[in-house]
């Protein structure tokens, strides 16, 4: 038996993700199995692909949303998801300038504010609110001891400052320290390179994904690692492979800055 299913797809510097309203999934009796559903649509060669699923319920300038990653782990938060969702938004609601969309997520509500919109691009302001339990930590892997700036920013993040590393300590490192027995839940990793006081450069490595070109809350939180323990500023920008997003760590929260974009709007057939 063949079910057909409406699926959109967003991306924000190359870090996709696909979208799926829950009550389609719901009347399809899929909510029970949306870890399956998640890997399905995720998988790169025979489903959709992207890094996650997104569940979502729309309502005026805004929406809630359940996040999946490419594993079919559950998630608490994706700045570039929840960017790309705001897109969605304000594609199909037609938004301006000006409007503000608010999303609530496991990690709380956020608020993003549409700055620009360029073609297909949709830039927002979104406010992540204040990160949680900055500290570092002496992490022992690898027959190493790495030094992290451990932290949250709705979902977990460990960042290790210093210069970026090769490809193959990449490969090795990233989910070495993404599994590592200090996080029972997983964590996202990031290498974060300090170029300059307003400058970091990261190499990222998503939990339940891998390596992506761009992460949002990836970028927030190497900010505030470089600004705690790195002496850049607490206005920087983080650029990732897939481009440079802006990140202010002021009193009251972290508020991201970047573009997300809609790609497609179509039909699935899941077997």
């Amino acid at each position: 038996m063949t079910t057909e299913l409406r699926v959109a797809k967003a991306h924000a510097y190359g870090n996709d993700f696909l979208f799926v309203e829950a009550g389609a999934a719901r009347f399809n009796n899929l909510q029970a199995r949306e870890s399956d559903l998640a890997r399905q649509l995720c998988a790169r060669h025979t489903g959709v692909g992207g890094d996650g699923l997104i569940l979502f319920e729309l309502r005026d300038r805004g929406a809630t949303m359940t996040l999946f990653n490419a594993d079919g782990g559950p998630a608490e938060l994706s700045g570039n998801g929840l960017r790309c969702l705001a897109a969605l938004i304000a594609r199909r609601q037609n938004l301006r300038t000006g409007d503000v969309v608010t999303v609530d997520t496991t990690a709380g509500t956020k608020t993003l504010e549409l700055k620009a919109i360029a073609g297909a691009q949709y830039t927002f302001r979104a406010a992540l609110g204040p990160p949680a339990g900055i500290r570092q930590a002496q992490i022992p892997v690898l027959g190493e001891t790495v030094t992290a700036s451990v932290l949250s920013v709705g979902n977990p993040q460990c960042v290790v400052l210093g210069p970026l590393p090769d490809q193959e300590r990449f490969n090795r490192f990233g989910p070495a320290l993404s599994k590592h027995s200090m996080f029972p839940a997983g964590t996202n990793v990031e290498f974060a390179h300090v170029e300059a006081g307003d400058r970091v450069r990261i190499l990222i490595w998503e939990r339940g994904v891998g390596p992506t070109t761009s992460s949002g809350t990836g970028s927030a939180a190497s900010a505030v690692a470089a600004a705690a323990h790195g002496g850049a500023t607490r206005e920087v920008d983080v650029i990732a492979p897939g481009g440079t997003q802006r990140v202010e760590w002021r009193d009251d929260g972290i508020y991201l800055t970047g573009w997300a974009e809609v790609v497609v709007e179509g039909t699935a057939y899941l077997t």
